[in-house]
């Protein structure tokens, strides 16, 4: 296993694997409408990761919301086999506990900034797909899966579904954690693999932490390297957020300001 990071003449982390500072993103591109059908598709890279992100809406709710004249947003998380260097077999109709976590994570990011009144009694579909995972499959696909939802919810609006824009606030998420005793942003998967403390942070556009999950691999962290750990997951997280604006703003119509 190749060490995650490089020292300098005075001990100092400077630099990791592949040449990244401490704090800084993998490069990220978010490629929309990257597929015909979906009114929400969204290609997502960062570093090696990718995940396709696609968003449709359908008139109705569950049983259990129907009469609540509320809407609702769900989510649904899968790799594919080839995903990973060893062939992921297929659910097979059965999602594993970890692909559960992950959807259900995935969805309570988006409903914390949709407001489910304006929707009605209608819902948003989001699917997410790994093509190919090197670490941060669950934080990118909230991120994509946000750029999905922005778009869908055009179409939506475009097509009378909504009679107004439901979305509250922007959201994003990242991972970030303790590899060799230094707090590290955006962990692939050779950081993560080994890492002491690892967190994945999910945080809105106004600043609002909707989710923080973190744990301790080896040992335990203090409260002082929380607030690190949070710290840089903030920064890392509204670089996220510009990066999701720019990608709104670069093809027309549906330019966002």
């Amino acid at each position: 296993m190749k060490k995650s990071q490089k020292s300098g003449a005075s001990g100092k982390v400077v630099r990791r694997n592949d040449g990244r500072r401490v704090d800084e993103l993998r490069p990220v591109k978010i490629t929309r409408h990257f597929t015909c059908y979906a009114p929400g598709s969204v290609l997502i890279e960062m570093g090696q990761t990718r995940v396709l992100c696609t968003a449709m809406y359908e008139a109705g709710v569950p049983a259990w919301r129907k009469g609540s004249g509320k809407g609702w947003v769900s989510a649904e998380y899968g790799m594919l086999p080839s995903s990973t260097p060893e062939r992921k077999r297929r659910s097979e109709g059965k999602t594993d506990g970890r692909s559960q976590e992950i959807q259900r994570l995935v969805g309570r990011a988006l409903r914390a900034v949709v407001d489910m009144d304006v929707m009605g009694e209608n819902s948003m579909w989001i699917d997410c797909d790994v093509l190919q995972a090197d670490g941060g499959t669950r934080t990118a696909s909230i991120t994509g899966a946000y750029a999905a939802l922005v778009d869908a919810v055009e179409c939506a609006m475009k097509a009378g579904i909504f009679a107004k824009n439901p979305i509250k606030s922007s959201v994003a998420a990242i991972s970030a954690g303790i590899v060799c005793g230094r707090v590290l942003l955006d962990l692939d998967y050779s950081e993560d693999s080994v890492a002491e403390v690892d967190f994945n942070v999910v945080m809105t556009g106004k600043g609002e932490l909707v989710e923080v999950q973190g744990t301790a691999e080896h040992g335990t962290f203090s409260a002082k390297e929380l607030q690190q750990i949070l710290g840089v997951a903030g920064k890392g997280i509204r670089k996220l957020l510009t990066i999701q604006k720019q990608s709104f703003n670069k093809d027309k119509p549906g330019k966002r300001k």
